[in-house]
């Protein structure tokens, strides 16, 4: 018997944490995708810690709204889309689906941008190049990978969201001001104030992700011999709630302690060195060289990159599954493109949509703050329906969300709302 030394320990106590993490975790991590950084790195540069709060509030909404898209999933073995299908009238099911589809093609021709500026950063190649190779290697990943495989490389990627955490070593903090500021926030009436709240709740309480991590639950029945939606075999529901609880509370909370350091990282090093003015991650990477030095930039080109791997296929997915349950196709990362056609189709076109608006007169990166801005209008009306549906016996038979679930997940749709209310008030 070989004996294992620390190192080995350590990297089997990794590899048995990720088994037992899934679709929460991957969720969470794709959330800091290079859109949500600009967002975060925006906010960072132009109001300090003044909006370290919001990480903190949104925390609770984001990680109840998963849960509750997770148990959805989970109980009634369909996604999201499928479940609107079956409750809510079409007019509203095409509305949701066209906003998020949309937004997802942005937000994924954004991300596929961004990876290629950054790696600029740091090799000898133009961006152009590398934006065409990080795109076609997110869908040759989507095509030819299995599902199994494929969701554990996505789960060690989610490593990469730590270089922004090794970012904050080389700025000066003052622990007592960054504490004071995200505990006891300074609200402003500006117009820019409120849109960048909107922005950073659009950013992290995003549609995609709900059709994302309900859909995985699905994915999780089907290809694993014995799983049945809960409705089906409650006898497995003890189990596998507990397991989606602790995956999206650990997922959605990696997900915001990655965006609060972001927010940090240039509050600390570009806010007060007078850059107030980020418009891509990228540009935040290149801003932080010269007063934080090389290797920390060159920390957050190689997050944006690990990100971008992340995020790109998910919300192609996501946009895919939401469209093809609506239209009842096959739809599986599981099945090979030959069985679920129409379904890798849709991913293969929102993918080079977005990679297409990268060479054309429509620049996306410069619409990343204002995508999250459109995500946080587009998620109080389907938190609501989901909330509806998630509280419905029709829907959900014995396993309605609990009380406290509820009211939290209520909160966050009533949150939502009187932000975006609020920003329309004051434009």
């Amino acid at each position: 018997m070989t004996p294992e030394g620390p190192g080995t320990q350590t990297g089997s106590v990794a590899r048995r944490l990720l088994d037992k993490l899934g679709p929460g975790l991957v969720t969470g991590a794709s959330d800091d995708d290079p859109s949500g950084i600009a967002t975060y790195s925006q906010v960072g540069a132009q109001f300090g810690y003044g909006l370290l709060w919001t990480i903190l509030l949104s925390y609770p909404l984001m990680a109840a709204i998963q849960e509750i898209s997770a148990r959805i999933g989970r109980v009634t073995g369909c996604g999201i889309a499928a479940n609107l299908r079956k409750t809510c009238p079409k007019p509203l099911l095409y509305a949701v689906l066209a906003a998020m589809a949309g937004a997802n093609v942005f937000n994924l021709g954004a991300d596929i941008g961004a990876m290629g500026a950054a790696t600029e950063l740091l090799l000898p190649f133009k961006a152009g190049f590398f934006t065409i190779v990080f795109g076609a290697a997110s869908l040759a990943s989507v095509l030819f990978i299995p599902y199994l495989k494929y969701t554990k490389y996505l789960k060690w990627l989610t490593l990469s969201l730590f270089a922004y955490v090794g970012v904050i070593c080389f700025v000066h903090l003052q622990w007592r001001v960054v504490l004071l500021a995200t505990i006891f926030p300074q609200f402003h009436r500006s117009n820019d104030y409120v849109t960048a709240v909107v922005a950073v709740f659009g950013t992290t309480i995003s549609p995609y992700l709900f059709f994302w991590q309900a859909s995985q639950e699905v994915e999780e029945i089907q290809n694993n011999r014995g799983e049945k939606a809960l409705r089906r075999a409650p006898i497995q529901a003890q189990r596998h709630l507990k397991r989606i609880r602790i995956d999206t509370y650990l997922g959605m909370a990696l997900s915001n302690i990655i965006a609060f350091f972001i927010i940090l990282t240039a509050a600390s090093s570009l806010h007060v060195q007078g850059i107030t003015n980020v418009q891509t991650a990228a540009e935040a990477a290149r801003a932080l060289e010269p007063i934080a030095g090389r290797f920390a930039s060159a920390l957050f080109a190689c997050g944006i990159v690990g990100t971008g791997l992340l995020a790109v296929p998910v919300l192609a997915a996501s946009a895919a599954y939401g469209v093809g349950e609506a239209g009842r196709w096959q739809v599986s990362l599981q099945r090979t493109p030959a069985q679920a056609g129409r379904f890798y189709s849709a991913i293969c076109v929102s993918t080079l949509i977005g990679l297409a608006l990268n060479f054309l007169h429509i620049n996306p990166i410069r619409a990343l703050f204002w995508a999250a801005v459109l995500n946080g209008l587009a998620a109080a009306p389907l938190m609501t329906v989901i909330m509806i549906m998630a509280s419905s016996r029709k829907v959900m038979g014995k396993f309605v969300i609990s009380f406290c679930l509820k009211a939290v997940g209520w909160v966050g749709a009533g949150v939502m709302a009187c932000i975006c209310l609020a920003m329309l008030l004051t434009s």
